[in-house]
């Protein structure tokens, strides 16, 4: 899972056109990712300027 730092993220877009699922979006002025969608390819992480995307951490047991 791709997690964001929000205080980081300055709405530059960059991760979205990179996304190969089209799984990012931006609304009310924040950065969200469909869970749902996403592949974790860190794409969107390698790209990012502000460094406010990082992976998350798994929670299987």
């Amino acid at each position: 899972m791709i997690k964001i730092d929000q205080a980081l993220c300055d709405l530059c877009g960059t991760c979205v056109g990179v996304c190969p699922v089209d799984c990012m979006a931006m609304s009310d002025k924040i950065l969200e990712i469909d869970e749902d969608t996403c592949i974790s390819c860190k794409f969107c992480i390698q790209v990012c300027p502000m460094e406010a995307l990082s992976e998350g951490e798994s929670h299987e047991a």
